[in-house]
């Protein structure tokens, strides 16, 4: 029987209807995954360029060329460790990421908020003619970071998991971009490179409002909000085997690179000594990107192995600095590129997992509240790196057999 135009005008509408709502649906995933990738890049960039310009930002008011802590000026150290400009970066964002999950959730209040500090930072350290000037747009810059960091990261609970994939890859990137930039762009002057750099905040205001979709749930009816303060603290212990894997990674990460990093130097190479410090932070994060990018085809389940490594890394790394051992700067270049690996492998597995594991209603808490586990193992790295510092520093320098 032959059909009416009706009904075939029916079956024509039926057949069409379906693929452009897959489109549609299709179109969004894509532009989320995307946009979550640049909020990654462009959230970690600015705490990653004041962590690779540490050692200039110390040097950029005062001539320390040496030091004389503990009596010994055989070591070229600065007289404040970098590790200062660590904690500068770092306790702002942990203050944030306490508090951030337990407020209320204004996600585009948030954004505001963290495009201009980021700016504000940028410009500060760039005109700053003091070291407290220096270090308060470093605050400015952590709590960016930090805010933005807990947000997202609340805010992909909306989305598909795999914006944590693409969110952890960009962050990562952003270790790349921020080291590598900020190491050749250096030729320009620290001013001229940090108001270069203006342009990432800018782009982090058009990834969240042109390029993210808007979540198909309304946020002030979606079930995910309506955790009381005291079931979110119930919800806390069984985020311990999340937090303290990643805390310790983290803290140990941070003690290598804010801690030994500037006491690690090879006289006489194609590389001065500043250089070497960029050069490192560059490397290290070369690794932290592959790793933060490899969770779709490497999928670790058993976290606290990376602590593990990290920690034998610590012992490399600060023996080094004490006797100078390794007779090569390429060596060091691999162990702080297996650095980088462990710490990137340790943070996108950490919140992929809870992606996975925990419950519609606790997710969205979840991954802010993880979010604190790092900043407590950074500041503690930054305090212990202080420390650190100051005593090999009025070590006798040794000599190096091997170059």
């Amino acid at each position: 029987m032959e059909m009416s135009p009706m009904e075939k005008e029916g079956v024509f509408m039926g057949q069409t209807e379906q693929p452009k709502e897959n489109n549609t649906q299709n179109t969004k995933y894509w532009r989320a995954l995307v946009a979550y990738w640049i909020l990654g890049l462009c959230n970690n960039y600015g705490y990653v360029v004041m962590l690779s310009a540490a050692n200039d930002i110390l040097h950029q008011q005062t001539d320390r060329n040496s030091t004389t802590i503990g009596g010994n000026a055989d070591r070229d150290c600065n007289y404040v460790s970098t590790g200062a400009i660590l904690l500068a970066d770092i306790l702002p964002s942990l203050m944030v990421k306490m508090l951030s999950p337990f407020l209320p959730f204004f996600i585009h209040v948030r954004i505001i908020i963290c495009v201009l500090l980021a700016s504000m930072g940028f410009i500060l350290v760039a005109f700053s003619e003091v070291q407290w000037m220096s270090i308060m747009g470093v605050v400015l810059t952590a709590l960016c970071s930090g805010l933005g960091e807990a947000s997202l990261l609340q805010y992909s609970s909306f989305f598909d998991k795999d914006v944590i994939s693409t969110w952890s890859s960009g962050t990562g990137g952003a270790g790349i971009a921020g080291a590598l930039s900020y190491a050749t762009l250096n030729a320009l002057g620290i001013r001229t490179t940090l108001l270069i750099m203006l342009v990432v905040p800018l782009t982090m205001a058009i990834a969240f409002w042109i390029i993210l979709p808007k979540p198909e749930v309304v946020l002030a009816t979606n079930p995910l909000q309506e955790l009381e303060f005291k079931e979110k603290l119930c919800v806390l212990p069984s985020l311990v085997k999340f937090m303290i894997p990643i805390g310790l990674v983290y803290l140990f990460e941070y003690f290598i690179n804010q801690g030994t990093y500037e006491l690690i130097t090879f006289e006489g190479i194609f590389l001065d000594k500043a250089e070497q410090y960029r050069w490192l932070q560059v490397d290290y994060q070369v690794g932290v990107f592959i790793s933060r990018s490899s969770v779709n085809i490497l999928h670790i389940r058993h976290i606290w192995l990376m602590s593990v490594f990290q920690f034998i890394n610590v012992i490399f790394f600060t023996t080094e600095a004490i006797f100078y051992y390794i007779p090569n700067f390429w060596i060091v270049l691999a162990l702080t590129f297996w650095e980088g690996l462990l710490g990137g492998a340790a943070y996108v597995n950490t919140f992929y997992k809870i992606s996975k594991e925990i419950p519609e209603e606790h997710k969205q808490f979840s991954l802010g509240a993880t979010s604190f586990a790092d900043a407590v193992g950074i500041t503690l790295a930054g305090i212990i790196a202080i420390s650190a510092h100051n005593s090999i520093c009025a070590l006798p320098k040794p000599q190096r057999l091997f170059i």
